[in-house]
This record gives structure tokens, sequence and C-alpha cells, in this order.
């Protein structure tokens, strides 16, 4: 859709706001607690907080890095995740799901394998003259590339707080919920401070409207999946997204075809239906 562009921040602020709203009309609907039960909230509250970490470090990566080496930064979450989780909920890691992951990763390191050598190449060439300026940004680069392995540490930890969050609670819905209550003011206030707002047009209203319901549905999924199932495998389909988007933007011709991009979206495929494939009844069935 043609569409205007929109400070970052209002972006998210919007998405915050929706996931806030519909989280609360649907708990109250189903005479859920909204605040979770007592024994719960020390956990909803720190996953909020590690949820917002992660969110707004990632901003700040993504305002700062092109788009691409933020993309594969953020997908080094996952792997987090798994780690986390198998520090913090003793869950056991098989060599089998350790493969899908590397495999998952390798996929998108492919898709985005030109991009990243073409700016690495580009970022080498320094004209007379340019040195301090390339040593003040080079300093900056390191900064956001921190910036965002520390958003994608906080993001595998918040998996992980999703899932004890949802198990606690017995309600997954109440994470999204503790999530949209922190970070719906924060992305308004640093919209007010740092950026300037601008008065979105029909066409953006609606598309940022329809992102931010597609948003608020995939957190409640992925929260449903975290309490079902273990953390490493719902981190692995994660990484469909990326091969989905790829295949989407070659079928509609704004992406153009090619090697690299062919073999990750494979590998991320296979890695993905193989982990699928693995699931709790094939380990019962395994077990029995």
């Amino acid at each position: 859709m043609p569409v205007q562009s929109i400070p970052l921040f209002e972006t998210v602020f919007m998405r915050c706001t929706v996931t806030l709203i519909l989280s609360y009309l649907w708990l109250r609907r189903s005479g859920q607690p909204i605040f979770g039960p007592m024994h719960a909230r020390n956990l909803l509250v720190l996953r909020a907080l590690v949820g917002f970490l992660s969110l707004f470090s990632f901003v700040y990566s993504i305002q700062r890095l092109p788009l691409s080496q933020a993309t594969v930064l953020s997908f080094t979450a996952p792997i987090m995740a798994s780690i986390a989780a198998r520090i913090i909920l003793r869950e056991k890691l098989k060599i089998a799901e350790i493969g899908g992951l590397a495999l998952s990763f390798f996929g998108v390191l492919f898709i985005f394998r030109r991009i990243l050598t073409t700016q690495a190449v580009s970022g080498g060439l320094v004209k007379p003259g340019e040195a301090i300026s390339l040593n003040v940004r080079g300093s900056d680069h390191m900064l956001a590339v921190l910036v965002g392995l520390f958003s994608s540490i906080t993001g595998g930890i918040s998996y992980c707080l999703i899932k004890a969050g949802a198990n606690a609670s017995d309600q997954p819905l109440v994470t999204v919920f503790s999530f949209g209550i922190l970070a719906s003011p924060a992305a308004g206030i640093c919209l007010f401070f740092f950026e300037e707002f601008v008065l979105p047009s029909f066409y953006s209203f609606l598309l940022m409207l329809v992102l931010s319901i597609l948003a608020f549905f995939a957190e409640v999924l992925l929260a449903r999946g975290l309490q079902l199932e273990k953390t490493s495998k719902v981190a692995n389909v994660q990484y469909i997204e990326v091969a989905l988007t790829q295949l989407w933007g070659m079928g509609l011709s704004r992406i153009a075809p090619s090697f690299g991009r062919l073999v990750g979206c494979v590998l991320i495929l296979v890695s993905v239906f193989y982990t699928m494939y693995i699931g709790p009844e094939k380990e019962m069935n395994d077990v029995a």
C-alpha cells in the first residue's frame, strides 16, 4: 500500500496501544483477572520490563544500522532464547534442536549474504580526509551492534519469562497485557521527546491498524505456543517469518530472486518442518 513515512516510535506506540486495548477487552470479556493471579505478578512485571528493554533497544539499533544487519542481529534472539531456556527453565537441548536452530540461522545468513557483503565492502572505502569521521561512525556503528545484541539477549530471556508467566497464570493473554501496559506509555513518551508526531493519512492509519491487530494475534499465539511447547522449538519456528517474507516479496516481484535467497528459504523451511515433525507426539512415541 502506498503510505507516507511514519516515525518509528509512532508505529511502535500504535502497535503497543492496540495490543493493550485488545488484550484488556479480551480478558474482561472472558472474566479473567486483568493483572493475573497474585503468585504470578512478579513474573509478569519482569516479563514486561525485559520485553520493553528488548523492543526499545531493537528500535535504537534499527534506526542506526542497515536494515539487513539489524534483521540478522534480531534473529539471533531464538538462539538466545534456547540458551536462556536451558539456564533459566532447565530445558534440555537435543542435538536435533541445536542443529535446527543453526540451520535456520544459516538460512538467514544466506538470504542477506549479498547485502551484508556489499555493505562491508562499501564501508571499507575511505576517501582522503575522512579518517576521523569514519572513526566516529565506526564507534557509533559498534554501539548500535552491541545494542542490537542486547536486544536479542533480552528478547531470548523474554521468551522464557513469557513461558513461565503463561504457565504460572494459566492464561497466556495476561503476558501480552502486562507488556502492553508498560510499553504503550513508554512508546508515547519516547515519541513526544525524540520524534515529531506525523498525522497519518487514511491509508497509513489503516495499514498501521491492520498490522497492529495482526501483531496482537501473533503475540497471543506465540505466548500460547511457548506455554505448550519447548522454547527451542517455538523459537526455531520464528525463523519461518524470514522465509515467508522473502517468498512473498519474490512472488510480488518486489524482491529479485537469487540463488542465495532461494537456498536460505529452503534451509529455513526444512529446519522448521523438521522441528514440527519431532513434536510432542513423536517424542512420546520415542519414549514409549
